[in-house]
């Protein structure tokens, strides 16, 4: 089976920066994404709807041309004398403070325009006109003095909003009340009012708006300047201007603005006479008396409509049937407060520093993260966003992008997901479904952390293999069914392999009644020869314990020898086209096959290489030979091990130390051919261990030796001639 395959570490991260390299193109304009700007609005209009004040302003009265006064006066326009009227009462009564009118008195009225001149000359009021681009540069009335000449502008580019035509006041009328503002308004492209300018450009003039024309009389009328920005690496739609300045008796008021000029409507709250924001009262009850003197005494008002077929009304944030004279109130209102939110013309630099932090953030870190903590750690990035973004609006007014950043965040962590599931959850599935029969659970579990570091793939490493074969089997296998042979087996198999498993050892295969398997590999370990001599001492204890319950259900027992051998070894997926298989081949392996059959020999139950017994030194060993294996001129040390160190144990009991030191002396002495001296170390280890087999070998050894000495060659060890 092919390996699964890899996937460097940067090919994750590339695909996680993909959300960051288009919202920067977004941010650059390159191509700017509509969606995005309207989620930027969307995330400005619930921020604002939650918070609106919600109470009334006492300094602004809206005078309402509403339905009950068209009723008493009739239709408009009125007549200029009930308007003169209107205007008397409301400074001679009322003793208003300014009195600003949202409308346009553009039709002539023979003989009563005078009367109107005459009630507006000398009083501190505004009127207003607006300015518009699709009638061909059209033109009516006069506009007033403009604030600005287009060449008191910087040399740069100031993106004020431009227009060709206007509608203005009878010229009558614009010299009796000189200062008037236009009452235009911008509507972003979802038909939504959010911002008005404050400065617009017709001609070679700079015009004041409505609000700011109000804002300069209470002023005293000072001087307007503009405020602009130092140049910006950044390009964008929003360049120059960052404020309107206002100059007057050595003071100076900076009133923030968009690059267009224009400043973003702090809505108060539901608007209409029941909105809650503004006090409304109906013209007709202050032209018939029915007002008491002095109700709106000191107040900023303004005349507006809300009559039906009048009514002046506009989409908002906070309304979708907004009185238009409401927004020029709530911006007066917010003028007055000196807190307006603005956009600042840094935004488009604000905005990449965010994505580009918050971008490579979750690029290097996400790739580490499985997908519940990716999320937990992309909402934290988030909320990081959103709290950020908030802070700077109410400490500070700045209205500043989060959508693209927020968009942002939830593409990077969609790419986390999909990545991992259709990348590396497929790496996972075929590395699952590969070494799922060889490789413990635990051990699968731990290398699905890190699919593609594993694969079938041959590789050469130090590895240690052990070979565990069912002694006498044979004779068994003849008097048993085959039925309850092969419950016996299995059940053999079965708990033999759990020993392995629990040893993070692999399962490489069964043979008739023989079982292999070796350490480090997959999973590269490297305590494998412990481990391995671990799973040896373990296993046959677990045969022990099954042969205890076989002879209570009158079974035969099992013996078992054990070969363990430490070496390189070459591993991965080998075998045809028709049959393969996760194996390990080398000498190492073969000398591992040939220690399993030389327990026999030696009569214990687990023979193990030098090297072996080198790499693991937490257990007590027992040389018992120096062996020349079939087809190796270099002769091996074998040993046994007795148990866990350092305790020195054999078959669950403590040897003594006596008879391990005798041992210890018994090999140099049979490796000198000191006869005699073998002969009575061996009787003396046999008296104090009567059953073990390997003293009673060794004698038989010494015996032959004595009898038939060996060649002057010899070199003490044990020539295995055999497979």
């Amino acid at each position: 089976m092919p390996a699964a395959r890899r996937w460097p570490a940067w090919a994750r991260v590339a695909a996680m920066l993909l959300p960051l390299l288009l919202a920067l193109l977004h941010t650059l304009g390159r191509p700017s994404l509509g969606v995005l700007d309207r989620l930027d609005d969307l995330i400005h209009d619930t921020r604002l709807r939650l918070g609106v004040p919600g109470t009334l302003d006492t300094r602004i009265a809206i005078v309402d041309i509403d339905e009950k006064s068209l009723a008493a006066v009739g239709r408009w326009p009125w007549p200029r004398d009930r308007v003169a009227a209107l205007l008397d009462r409301l400074f001679d009564e009322q003793q208003v403070r300014l009195v600003g009118l949202d409308t346009v008195l553009a039709e002539p009225d023979p003989g009563r325009d005078e009367v109107l001149a005459r009630a507006l000359q000398g009083r501190p009021v505004v009127l207003g006109y607006y300015f518009t681009s699709d009638r061909g540069g059209h033109t009516s009335g006069q506009l007033p003095a403009p604030v600005l000449r287009q060449a008191e502008l910087p040399g740069r580019s100031v993106a004020l909003t431009r227009w060709d035509g206007y509608g203005a006041n009878l010229p009558v009328l614009a010299a009796a009340a000189p200062q008037a503002g236009f009452f235009n308004a911008i509507t972003d492209d979802d038909g939504v009012v959010r911002a008005l300018p404050l400065l617009a450009a017709h001609g070679e003039g700079i015009y004041e708006s409505f609000a700011l024309a109000l804002y300069r009389r209470l002023l005293g009328l000072p001087a307007v300047a503009p405020g602009v920005a130092p140049q910006r690496w950044l390009p964008g739609d929003y360049q120059g201007l960052h404020s309107v300045r206002l100059i007057w008796d050595g003071r100076q008021a900076a009133i923030p603005v968009d690059g267009r000029g224009a400043a973003r409507v702090p809505f108060r709250g539901e608007g209409g006479p029941d909105g809650g924001s503004f006090t409304y009262v109906s013209a007709a009850d202050v032209l018939q008396g029915r007002l008491a003197p002095g109700t709106l005494q000191g107040r900023i008002v303004l005349l507006g409509f809300t009559a039906p077929g009048l009514a002046d009304l506009r989409a908002t944030p906070v309304g979708g049937t907004y009185p238009g004279v409401e927004v020029h109130a709530s911006l007066l209102s917010g003028l007055l407060d000196g807190h307006l939110p603005v956009r600042p013309d840094y935004a488009r630099g604000y905005e990449v520093v965010l994505l580009l932090l918050a971008g490579l953030v979750l690029a290097l870190r996400l790739p580490r993260l499985g997908p519940a903590r990716g999320a937990l750690f992309s909402a934290g990035v988030m909320a990081a966003l959103v709290g950020l973004n908030q802070a700077l609006y109410v400490a500070h007014g700045l209205v500043l992008p989060l959508a693209s950043a927020l968009v942002m965040v939830a593409l990077t962590l969609g790419l986390h997901m999909s990545w991992g599931y259709l990348v590396e959850g497929r790496a996972k599935r075929k590395l699952a479904q590969a070494f799922g029969t060889y490789v413990p659970p635990e051990l699968v579990a731990e290398m699905l952390r890190s699919p593609g570091h594993y694969g079938m793939t041959a590789t050469t490493r130090e590895m240690t293999v052990m070979f565990c074969d069912m002694r006498g089997f044979t004779a068994i296998a003849e008097s048993m069914p085959p039925q309850q042979l092969q419950a016996l087996l299995n059940t053999m198999f079965s708990h033999l392999s759990a020993v392995v498993s629990r040893h993070r050892g692999t399962i490489d295969k069964f043979m008739g009644d023989c079982l292999m398997a070796f350490w480090g590999a997959p999973l590269e370990t490297p305590a494998h020869a412990r481990l391995a001599v671990e799973a040896a001492l373990d296993v046959v204890a677990e045969v022990e314990r099954l042969n205890r319950e076989h002879r209570r259900q009158g079974l035969p027992a099992i013996g078992l020898g054990v070969g363990l051998s430490t070496g390189p070894m070459c591993v991965g997926d080998m075998g045809s086209d028709i049959r393969r298989s996760y194996t390990v081949i080398g000498d190492a392996v073969n000398l591992g096959a040939r220690l399993e059959g030389l327990s026999r020999l030696y009569g214990v139950d687990i023979v193990a290489s030098d090297r072996t017994r080198e790499l693991a030194p937490g257990f007590v060993w027992q040389q018992i030979d120096r062996v020349r294996v079939k087809g190796k001129a270099q002769a091996v040390a074998i040993h046994t091990p007795l148990g866990h160190g350092p305790a020195r144990m054999t078959n669950g009991a403590p040897l003594p130390e006596q008879e391990l030191a005798e041992w210890d002396a018994f090999l140099p002495a049979w490796r000198a051919r000191d006869w005699d001296t073998c002969e009575a170390l061996l009787v003396s280890l046999r008296r104090r261990d009567p059953q073990k087999m390997l003293y009673h070998y060794w004698a038989e050894r010494v015996a032959l030796a004595r009898q038939t000495p060996p060649g002057p060659d010899w070199d003490g060890a044990t020539d295995i001639t055999t497979k």
